[in-house]
């Protein structure tokens, strides 16, 4: 029919052009050429579908595999982690056939296993996708991966001090606990190098196994800190001077050493007292480490502009009443936590209740200062026009979760020690009112501390006046004079970076002084009397670790903030 059809649109087209002039019938296209089109462009209509569909077929069928990336790699750090966390909390108890040396053979064994992902990514999965790789710029700061090296070399440090003192039980113990440290070392050397070099980078190419291994990268620090926090919280517990009267001791004593075994040479003392100095440094290593894990694995497929905030200098010139303060804080917190650690020591009562009156006034004044400079940062922050960053990243996401997520652990201690304090003893003692004290300005410094920080990342760099130098000589002076007026810092600038270094040095020496053994929670039995020693441990040993790394991100946090200010 269709072909009968065109026959007779060609005659009667014959026959109409014959009637007119030929360069009519030229100008009009014929029937069958306009049908011709039409069936053209629906051809090419219904190919541009048929690509659409492909294209959309492809989309959906790549999310897909990305979701099905994303979720085997969060199962497998679910599993690593629970397995991990019950082997290491095993083997910290008593009457329990799960020894330190199955969980440093468990941890060597995760170790291995990231280091040789870390080569494989290097050698393999980075080549295949240099052409293709996009770089997150807020990834990896210079700050984050300097703090890495620098802790790496201090664990490295303690790496060794740990492994000679573990030679000197060779004899009658385990030759595992010589070869945990020397693994951990190689495992940090290859860590560090690994993520000082690719912390920014955003893979395309072999997504699915990068991702199961930053996974395991991120799940393996995290067991190193947890077995690190619980070996030092186990240390600090079971120190002579905490003069406790518990029925039961809770930790087996054998969870770094074998009972009934000396030692072959002089030096492990030494040693043994000099690794347990470095372990704040080895837990801020993997919980950092932690953090860069995580940050690249949410780049995994993401397809990143390279470009972030406008380049800010540090400079510290533009702050001086902040850090000439804190300096002093520094001092006088250092001088206090010595003179703490050497009457806390001592079993006279009277030297052990003036070292914890000297402390808790100390860190009563420290943290008043801090609640009074930070409510003056957000009154600053109030009459501040700066618009809000409005880009999304996952490092600048993850920045406000983890600085609330980690000032957790201190609010939990400090209310718990509210609650004893007011229900327990109704604070009539001197020292109970001092704690008391402390632990509600500590909840009030936390909330403006978290409040200044959030609002200083989230708001764009304070930008320079420019102006237009076409316009003559006068116009170049006036430009030049007002690009000088813009380098030097306005008030409201001058005042958030004062804020800025005041508060990073404070929290350095309230990092300090629980970090390096002080422990008042535990000097000062009113908490234990309340809740008992085993709930009152518990709650110690979950919170201080957190609260102590959020001293730490809280310094981090601070000198971004004073950067871009």
């Amino acid at each position: 029919m269709r072909t009968v059809a065109q026959r007779m649109l060609r005659t009667c087209n014959k026959l109409f052009a014959r009637k007119i002039p030929n360069g009519s019938a030229e100008a009009h296209p014929s029937n069958i050429e306009t049908a011709a089109r039409m069936e053209n462009i629906q051809h090419l209509h219904d190919a541009e579908a048929t690509r659409g569909s492909v294209r959309h077929a492809e989309a959906a069928s790549q999310r897909g595999r990305r979701d099905a990336g994303w979720l085997l790699s969060t199962i497998l750090c679910i599993n690593v982690l629970i397995l991990g966390s019950a082997l290491v909390s095993s083997s910290a108890f008593n009457r329990v056939a799960i020894t330190a040396v199955d969980r440093q053979v468990f941890l060597m064994v995760l170790l291995a296993l990231t280091a040789l992902w870390m080569l494989f990514y290097a050698g393999v999965t980075y080549p295949k996708n240099k052409d293709l790789m996009t770089q997150d710029s807020h990834a990896g700061p210079v700050w984050l991966r300097g703090g890495l090296v620098l802790f790496g070399l201090l664990s490295l440090l303690m790496d060794v001090f740990k492994a000679a003192n573990s030679i000197g039980y060779l004899h009658c113990d385990s030759a595992v606990k010589v070869a945990f440290p020397v693994v951990q070392a190689v495992f940090l050397f290859a860590q560090t190098y690994f993520l000082w070099v690719h912390a920014k980078d955003c893979v395309q190419v072999q997504a699915n196994v990068t991702r199961c291994g930053l996974m395991l990268t991120f799940s393996t620090n995290l067991l190193v800190w947890l077995a690190a926090v619980t070996e030092e919280s186990i240390h600090q517990t079971g120190a002579p001077h905490l003069n406790l009267s518990v029925p039961s001791k809770m930790y087996r004593d054998s969870y770094d050493q074998a009972v009934e075994c000396s030692c072959s040479h002089s030096s492990c003392d030494a040693f043994k007292e000099a690794f347990f100095y470095l372990y704040p440094f080895n837990i801020e290593y993997s919980l950092f480490a932690s953090v860069a894990a995580y940050v690249m694995w949410k780049n995994v497929g993401r397809l990143a502009d390279g470009r972030g905030r406008p380049a800010a200098r540090f400079r510290p010139g533009e702050a001086l009443a902040g850090p000439v303060l804190g300096f002093l804080l520094v001092a006088a917190g250092l001088m206090t936590f010595i003179v703490y650690e050497v009457d806390i020591a001592l079993e006279d009562e009277t030297a052990r209740r003036h070292a914890l009156l000297i402390h808790f006034v100390t860190n009563i004044v420290i943290v008043s200062v801090m609640c009074i400079s930070t409510a003056a940062g957000c009154a600053v922050y109030r009459l501040d026009r700066r618009e809000d960053v409005s880009e999304k990243n996952p490092s600048r996401n993850l920045d406000v979760p983890l600085l609330l997520g980690a000032s957790m652990g201190q609010l939990i201690i400090s209310y718990f020690s509210i609650v004893a304090a007011v229900a327990g003893t109704g604070a009539r003692d001197p020292l109970d009112a001092l704690n008391l004290s402390w632990a509600v300005l500590v909840v009030l410094q936390l909330s403006l501390q978290n409040y200044f920080i959030i609002e200083g990342l989230r708001r764009q760099p304070f930008r320079a006046a420019r102006e237009d130098p076409s316009g003559g000589v006068a116009d170049e002076r006036k430009s030049s004079r007002l690009l000088a007026a813009a380098t030097r810092p306005g008030w409201k600038r001058r005042a958030v970076k004062e804020v800025c270094a005041f508060l990073m040095l404070a929290n350095i020496i309230l990092w300090i002084m629980p970090a390096f053994g002080a422990r008042p929670q535990f000097d000062h039995t009113a908490e234990i009397k309340f809740y008992k020693f085993g709930m009152w441990t518990a709650v110690v040993n979950i919170g201080l670790p957190f609260g102590i790394f959020y001293r730490m991100h809280s310094v981090a946090s601070l000198f971004e903030v004073y950067v871009i200010a």
